[in-house]
């Protein structure tokens, strides 16, 4: 394709040599971003980003199962850093008596 940019309302025009994708009427096939996904080191973020590979080789109307799936794995992992850590079981500690004194001392 050329550096020239149509004017507007035009078809875009293509050069020599470049095929006309539009000549076949259909829509290409599925073909891979090349998205390099870089790992966080956390299994539950790292295992649903992977799965967005899947969408790689799948056509477009395919796509939108495999985001809903990452994106509950996600949401999952965001989720569970909110959650509260358990107590520890065990006695309870003492309880803090104040440090100054609490008579009535007037006279």
């Amino acid at each position: 394709m050329s550096d020239r940019m149509p004017e507007t309302g035009t078809p875009p025009v293509s050069t020599p040599g470049e095929p006309d994708a539009s000549a076949t009427g259909e829509p290409a096939g599925p073909a891979p971003l090349g998205v390099v996904r870089t790992p966080t080191g956390r299994a539950e973020v790292d295992g649903p980003l992977e799965r967005l590979a899947d969408a790689d080789h799948l056509p477009a109307d395919g796509h939108i199962e495999v985001y809903e799936d990452v994106h509950r794995g996600l949401k999952s992992a965001l989720t569970s850093l909110d959650a509260r850590p358990a107590a520890v079981p065990g006695p309870p500690g003492p309880v803090p008596t104040p440090a100054y004194d609490t008579h009535d001392n007037r006279s």
